[in-house]
C-alpha cells in the first residue's frame, strides 16, 4: 500500500494504522488517534455554524443509488435534506398517535440491522435515534435466528425493514420460537409489501405494520402512512409535510386521481443531484424543479398513494402494461412459495413475465414449475399469466437495503431466453 501511496505521491501524514490498540509509529504512519485532539484543543474548539444556503448547498452524505436501473451514482445529500427529513419522518409517526407530542412518547427501544451506509439506516438508526433520544441497537450484519433474539433479549419496540424481513416472519417456521411480544410497530420501505403480507403479519404477530415511501434521491422517504394509524389497504400513505407532489403520465401531463402516473416531487429532502454527472442531474428534474422518480403510483381522493411499480420494470403484454410487484404478491400467496421474482422475457419481438421462484423447504422435489404456472394462470388476468415461464431458484438476488436486484434478473432472463432459443421447436411446448 505504501508503495503504491508513494507513486502516486499521496502523503504518508495522510495514511493512518487502524487496530482497537494503538499503533507504533511505522514508515512515518501514525497511529488514528493522533488525528484526535487533546481536551483542552475541545474546549477551546469553536463549531462553525453554517448559513442557512451553506446548509442547503454543502454536501453532509454522498449516498450511491441502487443501481438496479443503470450504473450507480454518487447522490449528494446536504445537511438542510437530512435536518428535514428527520424531521418530516417524526412528524409523520406522531400522527394519529394517543401522545401529543414526542416529549410524551412512551420510551421506545429500536433495532438497527439496515447498512448504515444506506439511506434508510442512515435516517433511523443514526439521526431519528438521536434526535428522538431512542437506544438503537446496532447489528455488526444481519442474520435472522440472531435478528429475533435481539428482539426477545433487548425487547425491541419497533423495527424499520423492507418486504424481505416481513416475509421471513410471515414464512420462516423458526420465528415462532421467539418470544417478539415487546414488538409493537414495524416500519416498512424500500420496496413494495402487498396489502396481505402486510395484514398477515400484523394478524400473526398483533402488531401495527406501516408502509413508507422514498428513494436516495429524496434522502430517505416522502411518503408515510401516519404512525398511529392501522391501516390495511397496503397504501404508503400521504406526503410529508413541505413537500409537493405529482403524478404524470408518458406525455408529461398531470394524471387524474385513480390513474396510474410517475411520481414526481419536490421538497427541502429532495438531494441536491448527482456528484459530477451534471447530466443525469439534469435529466431527473422537470422544468418547475420536480425530482422524476421513476416510481408509478396512484392517488385517490383523499391523498393516499399506492406504489404499482418501476416505471421501466412494467412489463407489456400485447399492449397490456403487467406490474411485476404485483405478480411477485400473487406469487408469495402460494402455499409452498417462499419468494419470489418477476421480470420480461424478450421472446420472439414480446415481452412475457418470468417468475424465478425460492421454494419452502418442504416443497422441494414435490411442486414443479408448471404446477406454479397453472396455479397463478387462476388467479390473474391472462395478460398477466406466467408465459415466459417459471424457474425455481436457491434465492432471489436482493440489494442490501431489501430491493430485488432487477438488472440481475433481467440477466438471467435473457440468458434462459438464449437457451431456449437454441433449443427451437421445444420452446413453444416449455412456455
Amino acid at each position: 500500500m505504501l508503495a503504491a501511496a508513494d507513486k502516486l505521491k499521496f502523503p504518508r501524514n495522510r495514511i493512518f494504522l487502524f487496530s482497537d490498540h494503538e499503533c507504533q509509529p511505522i514508515d512515518g504512519v501514525q497511529d488514528w488517534r493522533t488525528m484526535l485532539g487533546s481536551y483542552q484543543e475541545a474546549e477551546r474548539w469553536q463549531w462553525h455554524s453554517m448559513s442557512r444556503k451553506e446548509s442547503q448547498t454543502r454536501t453532509a452524505v454522498l449516498n450511491y443509488s441502487s443501481g438496479t436501473t443503470g450504473l450507480p451514482k454518487g447522490v449528494m445529500i446536504s445537511h438542510q435534506n437530512i435536518i428535514a427529513n428527520v424531521e418530516q419522518s417524526i412528524f409523520m409517526r406522531n400522527l394519529e398517535q394517543p401522545h401529543k407530542s414526542e416529549a410524551e412518547r412512551p420510551p421506545e427501544r429500536w433495532l438497527g440491522f439496515l447498512p448504515l451506509y444506506h439511506a434508510y439506516g442512515q435516517l433511523w438508526s443514526i439521526s431519528a435515534a438521536c434526535k428522538t433520544l431512542t437506544p438503537c441497537y446496532c447489528m455488526k450484519a444481519f442474520n435472522y435466528t440472531e435478528f429475533l433474539k435481539h428482539i426477545q433479549n433487548h425487547k425491541i419496540t419497533h423495527i424499520q425493514t423492507a418486504p424481505p424481513i416481513v416475509v421471513m416472519l410471515a414464512k420462516r417456521p423458526g420465528t415462532a420460537q421467539y418470544d417478539l411480544s415487546s414488538l409493537q410497530n414495524i416500519l416498512c420501505g424500500a420496496a413494495p409489501l402487498s396489502k396481505e403480507l402486510q395484514n398477515e403479519v400484523s394478524d400473526k404477530l398483533k402488531l401495527k405494520i406501516v408502509q413508507t415511501w422514498g428513494m436516495t434521491e429524496v434522502t430517505c422517504s416522502c411518503l408515510h402512512v401516519p404512525g398511529g394509524m392501522d391501516d390495511r389497504s397496503g397504501s404508503v400513505g400521504y406526503i410529508d409535510p413541505g413537500s409537493e407532489m405529482k403524478l404524470m403520465d408518458d406525455d408529461g401531463k398531470e394524471v387524474k386521481e385513480g390513474e396510474r402516473g410517475e411520481i414526481y416531487v419536490r421538497g427541502p429532502n429532495i438531494c441536491i443531484g448527482y456528484w459530477r454527472n451534471e447530466r443525469a442531474t439534469n435529466d431527473s428534474f422537470d422544468e418547475e424543479g420536480f425530482l422524476k422518480t421513476g416510481d408509478v403510483a396512484i392517488r385517490n381522493e383523499k391523498g393516499w398513494y399506492w406504489i404499482v411499480d418501476r416505471k421501466k420494470e412494467l412489463i407489456k403484454v400485447k399492449g397490456f402494461q403487467v406490474a411485476p410487484a404485483e405478480l411477485e404478491a400473487v406469487l408469495l400467496e402460494h402455499d409452498h412459495v417462499a419468494d419470489a421474482a418477476v421480470v420480461a422475457l424478450q421472446l420472439e419481438h414480446e415481452e412475457r413475465p418470468r417468475a424465478y421462484v425460492v421454494l419452502k423447504d418442504t416443497a422441494k422435489g414435490k411442486v414443479s414449475e408448471q404446477d406454479i404456472i397453472a396455479w397463478t394462470a387462476k388467479q390473474v388476468a391472462k395478460h398477466k399469466q406466467l408465459t415466459g415461464g417459471v424457474k425455481v431458484i436457491d434465492e432471489v438476488p436482493k440489494s442490501a437495503s431489501g430491493k430485488i436486484q432487477r438488472k440481475v434478473m433481467r440477466d438471467w432472463a435473457a440468458r434462459d431466453r438464449d437457451a431456449m432459443v437454441g433449443e427451437g421447436a421445444t420452446v413453444k411446448a416449455k412456455l
